[in-house]
């Protein structure tokens, strides 16, 4: 039984023109070898399997030829070609140095590089994963590479020429070799079919070609295996069986599903998927690769761009006409979210399936998308008091109780639920307030939460311009301070977007109540008081309906300088608070604690 020998070694290329993938490098070796400008030593760098050790070897074999052809190449023919050839050739000489990696090494190569060629002009020295030489061993060999013998080539061969030592980059010629193409590696393994006569279908080379990840040999590799798995007829289904490669037909099911909305159906095909023994993540990673493709296919310029068969790039036409294009980026940029956080996620099932439903509910709102992230909206906590408020407006009987002492004001401002306001004031009123510093926490609180509620843009204060209702009080009400500065701090933080410093400005800002209600506001400077001023009718209005107070007016004016507070650093409080307490300094002498 005659041996077997793999793809990988049968079909290796044994002239430049054979050599898939490459052309821009072997045309410039061809032309170095033609016009005689051969330099003494050479770095071909690139990923695994895409043809270094083919070329340098085909390099050595072609100029050593006796009688090279016009077009640079071998003949084939002569003494040193079939020397080459049939593995007997002294001019060659291949140095492993993943194994091969120590000083005494090297020293057996110089020794070598003595000795001048008994057929041909040169003896090439061809170095494997010369990254892996120990940093004695590249010292040792940098004298000689720098100046071998005028028959001596060097041919350097990499994965990772970042490991190497500058002083050697240097000193070579660098060939970059990059990953072949899709239609690249298809088209070899449709040439080795024919000549194993084999019959393929172009969807399974294409998966080959995938997996394979731009490594020629990797794909012959795989398609070795896939032809004792299928025989002499490779399918596509039997090629993603045996390679265990999702269907890309999931991906156009799960699309489908996505755009109709049909979320439980989508749930179903990812539970089909899983018991079938794929990744959740594999799944989400073409998944991103289908969104990607159907982007790409609506464009005439961009359709070339997608690795796939003729019959494929036709369905992905089809569906991308389905498919808008903000849907597109939305849904890569979900499943790319997943796809980071998938290996921090606890419960990698729910994430998948979380990614799944925001995907099926973007069809329904593409128009609102800007495409610079997801839309988040916060419903109004107080809706009700808009519906309220136009109640009042349109209900002439409700306008037209009034009881002595009735004073009517007109407002501009829509306002929260009275109540509600009453209540929350009411609830900070009553926790006392024997302890300033106590009760402006307590409304610092409130205001927070309240501003983290409240709409960024309250059409209560924006949309209201020249509106007037008429706001019934129907008995003026006391008010604390606390009262105050909450109804203060609401109006602060429904001010529109454009206005949000002043807002922030407001918020630090601790209004006074005088016996006669009227409001004093203490501002730090003028630019502050002037953008305020334009408030004050809008918040007294605000005020007075909040409080069911008509004797409210505001009263401005700017700080002294002794009134502004300071600002401590850390350290100056310590010292305050070290001045104040003689246990806390006892406390520090104790332990010998200082501040860092």
């Amino acid at each position: 039984m005659e041996n077997y020998v793999v793809s990988a070694r049968k079909y290796r290329p044994m002239s430049f023109d054979t050599v898939v993938g490459q052309s821009s490098l072997t045309v410039t070796l061809k032309n170095a070898i033609k016009s005689d400008r051969l330099a003494h030593a050479y770095l071909f760098c690139g990923p695994r399997g895409v043809g270094k050790t083919t070329c340098a070897r085909i390099f050595a074999k072609t100029i050593n030829c006796l009688s090279p052809k016009d077009n640079g190449e071998a003949c084939g023919e002569c003494e040193s070609c079939k020397a080459f050839d049939e593995q007997r050739s002294y001019n060659i000489h291949e140095l492993d140095a993943a194994s091969n990696n120590s000083v005494d090494d090297i020293r057996d190569l110089i020794e070598q590089v003595r000795i001048p060629p008994q057929i041909g002009k040169y003896k090439v020295f061809i170095i494997d994963e010369v990254h892996m030489l120990s940093a004695q061993a590249f010292n040792a060999f940098l004298k000689t590479l720098e100046e071998p013998p005028h028959h001596a080539i060097f041919i350097l061969a990499t994965t990772e020429k970042h490991k190497l030592l500058p002083t050697i980059i240097s000193r070579c010629q660098i060939y970059d070799f990059s990953r072949m193409s899709v239609t690249n590696i298809v088209n070899h393994l449709k040439n080795v079919a024919e000549k194993e006569g084999i019959t393929v279908e172009e969807a399974a080379l294409n998966v080959i070609a995938q997996k394979a990840d731009g490594g020629m040999r990797d794909a012959l590799s795989i398609f070795d295996q896939v032809t004792s798995f299928c025989g002499g007829n490779i399918t596509y289904q039997r090629t993603i069986e045996n390679l265990n490669v999702l269907d890309y037909d999931y991906y156009f099911r799960l699309t489908d599903l996505c755009l109709e909305g049909k979320i439980t159906e989508c749930m179903v095909t990812l539970n089909e998927i899983l018991s079938k023994g794929f990744d959740g993540q594999r799944l989400i990673n073409g998944l991103a690769s289908h969104f990607r493709n159907l982007l790409m296919s609506r464009d005439a310029q961009t359709v070339d761009f997608i690795e796939a068969s003729e019959e494929v790039r036709n369905k992905y036409k089809e569906q991308a006409q389905k498919c808008n294009p903000q849907f597109l980026f939305r849904a890569m940029k979900l499943a790319n979210n997943c796809d980071l956080n998938y290996k921090q996620s606890q419960n990698k099932r729910l994430l998948v399936e979380l990614t799944l439903i925001e995907t099926a509910q973007l069809s329904s709102d593409d128009g609102a998308y800007s495409g610079r992230g997801p839309i988040k909206i916060l419903k109004p906590i107080f809706a009700q008091a808009k519906a309220t408020g136009h109640a009042a407006a349109h209900n002439p009987q409700a306008a037209s109780q009034n009881t002595s002492g009735t004073t009517v004001t007109t407002a501009t401002v829509n306002n929260a639920t009275p109540d509600t306001t009453q209540r929350l004031s009411n609830l900070l009123a009553n926790n006392g307030n024997s302890d300033n510093n106590r009760r402006i926490s307590k409304v610092t609180s409130f205001s927070l939460r309240h501003s983290q509620l409240q709409p960024a843009k309250d059409a209560a204060i924006t949309h209201t311009e020249g509106v007037t209702k008429q706001v019934e009080i129907a008995e003026n009400k006391a008010f604390s301070e606390n009262d105050l500065i909450v109804a203060w701090r609401m109006f602060a933080s429904q001010l529109p977007q454009e206005d949000v410093a002043l807002s922030t400005q407001m918020t630090n800002i601790e209004p006074t109540v005088n016996e006669d209600f009227s409001v004093n506001v203490v501002v730090d400077n003028p630019m502050l008081l002037s953008n305020l001023s334009k408030y004050i009718p809008k918040i007294e209005m605000f005020l007075m309906k909040e409080l069911s107070n008509s004797n409210i007016k505001i009263h401005t004016r700017i700080s002294e300088q002794t009134e502004r507070k300071k600002i401590f650093t850390k350290r100056e409080q310590l010292n305050i608070m070290m001045d104040r307490s003689e246990g806390l300094r006892k406390l520090r002498d104790a332990l010998e604690l200082e501040l860092n």
